[in-house]
C-alpha cells in the first residue's frame, strides 16, 4: 500500500474540523448538536482518506 499526500484543501478541512471540536469540546461553540467525538473521527477519517486515495 502506497501513501500519498493529502492535497492542500483536505487538510486545511480536517485541521478546521479539528478545531471546531476542540471549541465544541470546551464549550466555546455550544450550540451544535453534534458531539465533539464524531467531529474529531470526521476528521482524522478525512485525512486518512487524504493519504490512502491519490490525488484526494
Amino acid at each position: 500500500m502506497y501513501l500519498s499526500r493529502p492535497t492542500q484543501a483536505i487538510f486545511v478541512i480536517a485541521v478546521l474540523l479539528a478545531i471546531a471540536a476542540l471549541l465544541i469540546f470546551l464549550n466555546i461553540l455550544p450550540f451544535t448538536a453534534v458531539p465533539s467525538f464524531w467531529i474529531m473521527t470526521a476528521a482524522f477519517v478525512l485525512l486518512l482518506l487524504g493519504n490512502l486515495v491519490k490525488g484526494m
